[in-house]
């Protein structure tokens, strides 16, 4: 019994090590890892899915082999931390990523913002690794590539691509380093979530006007802070056709720190949610070190300029450690 849980704890351990040789690649999937795709058990990442136990509090992980996998993949409903890990060439960011899972579900079909995501991920102490999401809906509504509506997730070196609402950060504390976000219209939204985006790299699609963030905060007991920290904006649409975020809710928070903003951030940075419904009289938008050509300009009167920048432990907690990969934090 107690080789066999000696056993059990290194692949566990095995397991969450792996992410933290940073610069080498992940063709291999961990020990212990179930394996989708390639010569692996299950050919669909949701089929492996369903292989794991929902009574283990036990680790449990997935390798995803190399492959464009057509599928929404959804998780719910686990007692255990669970980790994603895509083959990869290169783990400390997106850019050598080789598994990339896509679909097209949108509002357009009738469901709701979470039911259209390729990442449903409705699951607590959650770790993805070098995966690259897509819902491919394009323009018309909104059709969301990742979906984190529970606590303690954390996205490392993975792609999300969409066009309106692609990444719907709601619920709980979640972590985003070293990763690509990419959208038009409120592609970084959400109404309870606390999240830190650490060195992610965040590209605006061509287009007339369109905004980062639409934070959704409610009220001052609302928890949601959305902090991009050490980040860089790009993206190929004209000059001052961007602006930061505007307020889905009156509270809404969001802060862009220590960021190279190129030149497609307009320089009010911030705006109303519209101009008969503004929405601005409770906000708390805030800028504090940021560089670029899109850093400049007279900011909105309801925007601030912060005399220092916040902290990961205001945002995240003083215990962000115990669950945070912070290998991947600058």
């Amino acid at each position: 019994m107690r080789s066999d849980l000696s056993l059990l704890l290194c692949l566990a351990t095995t397991a969450f090590s792996a992410p933290l040789e940073k610069r080498a690649g992940r063709t291999e999937a961990p020990a212990g890892c179930l394996v989708a795709g390639g010569s692996g058990k299950y050919s669909t990442v949701q089929s492996a899915v369903n292989a794991l136990s929902k009574s283990t509090t036990s680790s449990q992980c997935i390798f995803i082999n190399p492959g464009t996998y057509k599928e929404q993949v959804v998780l719910s409903g686990f007692q255990s931390p669970i980790v994603f890990y895509g083959y990869t060439t290169d783990t400390s960011s997106y850019t050598g990523n080789q598994v990339t899972i896509t679909q097209s579900k949108s509002q357009a079909d009738g469901i709701g913002n979470d039911a259209t995501a390729t990442l449903r991920a409705s699951t607590p102490n959650l770790k993805v690794y070098n995966i690259n999401f897509v819902n491919s809906y394009g323009k018309g509504s909104q059709a969301v590539a990742v979906s984190a509506t529970k606590d303690k997730q954390g996205y490392y070196g993975v792609s999300m691509k969409g066009f309106q609402d692609t990444l719907l950060a709601n619920e709980g504390n979640q972590v985003y380093a070293k990763c690509f976000i990419e959208g038009a219209t409120d592609f970084i939204f959400g109404q309870k979530a606390t999240a830190w985006f650490d060195s992610v790299t965040i590209n605006v699609v061509s287009a007339s006007i369109g905004y980062i963030t639409a934070n959704g905060r409610d009220s001052e007991s609302n928890p949601s802070y959305y902090v991009i920290n050490k980040s860089t904006v790009t993206g190929t649409s004209g000059a001052g056709s961007y602006y930061l975020g505007r307020p889905w809710r009156n509270y809404s928070r969001v802060v862009f720190q220590n960021s190279v903003l190129s030149n497609v951030i307009n320089a009010a940075g911030w705006t109303a949610w519209g101009s008969s419904d503004p929405r601005t009289d409770r906000v708390s938008y805030g800028e504090f070190g940021n560089t670029g050509a899109g850093a400049s300009g007279t900011r909105a009167n309801f925007s601030k300029k912060l005399s220092a920048a916040v902290s990961i432990a205001t945002v995240l907690g003083s215990s962000y450690k115990d669950w945070v990969d912070t290998s991947y934090l600058s």
